[in-house]
């Protein structure tokens, strides 16, 4: 078995575990800093909305002598904006300036056709109105409202409320950071860009409902034991999930980062990084947050309840009782308490997973 393999198994049975949940502070306090840093950065650089946004008009030529840098400078001195200019396959090139008018625009497609020395024909001219743009933009504000209400409204049935404000805002603060990278990279903001963005959603939520449903039954009949808190239960059944969700990630991270380091930097398809970017911080985060906010946030949230207080005090005061007793660190410990009346006799041992079931231990008799 693999390192990780073999750590993943120690991590299921609990034999081994980091205290997520007992540091949430520390988590907090990190993407507090994380999310200010993006809000500040989309702030003042703001986001670079590419022309299906803008409107503006693109020409692609064709095969040409002349070097993308040229063609660069000569757009510039004709329109007046920046634009982008890129090498296609062919040999060609496509030249996007944002901002101009249906009228700027044949203006602008006369000019180039004198400087570059290629016929009006030749030069492939689409004009984009800035509000189609703006449709999209509408439609996916729409889509991304639509989908925040299904979401809580589905967590609230399949789990529970608290549940369901955690994946909320885990959600906001994977679309809020990867925004915020948006605009201090300055990458274009496309069609694309919004695909990205709605697709790492679904990704995010995936990844929290998973740590969700194991801390669901781990936590079930939890007020019938004095072994562990509520933060206890959800910090275990986190760790159980962790290698999964490192695995589940990476897999995911590689060919997206493929396309946005090979394809977008080495190979100079500026079109993937739309895309690619989105993803890959989307992704990162959605991980991130569903194991350092989404199942703190919950344990937060529980410990209010009076039930759950309740428990806490139970159990500390049967540790305390232990302590006072001279037992050891072992003996005082949540998995050595004594069950109560109600509670399976036979609970799980010590370093188990909270939920996972016992193993039959060999030579015990049955109960008479």
């Amino acid at each position: 078995m693999s390192r990780l393999g073999s750590m993943g198994a120690r991590l299921y049975r609990g034999e081994v575990g980091y205290d997520f949940v007992g540091k949430r502070m520390l988590w907090y306090g990190v993407s507090i800093l994380i999310t200010i840093t993006a809000i500040a950065g989309l702030m003042v650089q703001g986001l670079n909305m590419g022309i299906e946004f803008k409107g503006g008009v693109v020409v692609t030529t064709p095969k040409l002598s002349v070097s993308t840098e040229e063609a660069r400078g000569t757009a510039e001195e004709i329109s007046g904006h920046i634009p982008i200019v890129q090498e296609l396959g062919s040999g060609g090139l496509r030249i996007q300036i944002s901002d101009v008018t249906t009228a700027e625009s044949a203006k602008i497609k006369s000019e180039l056709s004198s400087e570059l020395g290629v016929a009006k024909n030749d030069l492939n001219v689409d004009v984009v109105g800035p509000s189609w743009g703006e449709q999209i933009a509408n439609k996916a504000w729409m889509g991304l409202g639509v989908f925040m209400v299904l979401v809580v409204v589905y967590l609230a049935i399949a789990f529970e409320w608290r549940m369901a404000v955690a994946a909320l805002i885990a959600l906001i603060h994977d679309l809020t950071i990867t925004v915020g990278i948006y605009a201090l990279v300055g990458f274009e903001v496309t069609p694309g860009t919004v695909i990205g963005l709605l697709t790492i959603l679904g990704y995010s939520l995936y990844d929290t409902v998973v740590v969700f449903d194991g801390l669901k039954e781990a936590s079930r009949d939890i007020t019938k034991q004095t072994r562990w808190t509520y933060s206890e239960i959800a910090n275990r059944s986190l760790n159980s999930t962790l290698v999964r969700s490192i695995n589940t990630t990476v897999v995911a991270l590689l060919p997206v980062a493929g396309l946005l380091f090979i394809g977008g930097g080495v190979l100079g398809a500026g079109m993937l990084n739309d895309i690619s970017l989105s993803l890959f911080v989307g992704l990162a985060a959605g991980a991130y947050s569903s194991i350092f906010i989404a199942t703190p946030l919950v344990a937060d949230l529980k410990e209010r309840d009076p039930q759950m207080k309740a428990l806490k005090k139970r159990v500390l005061a049967k540790r305390a009782q232990a302590a006072q007793k001279g037992e050891s660190a072992d003996a005082a410990a949540p998995e050595a308490a004594e069950p109560q009346d109600d509670e399976p006799q036979d609970a799980a041992p010590a370093g188990a997973v909270v939920g996972q079931r016992r193993q039959p231990t060999r030579g015990r008799g049955k109960r008479r």
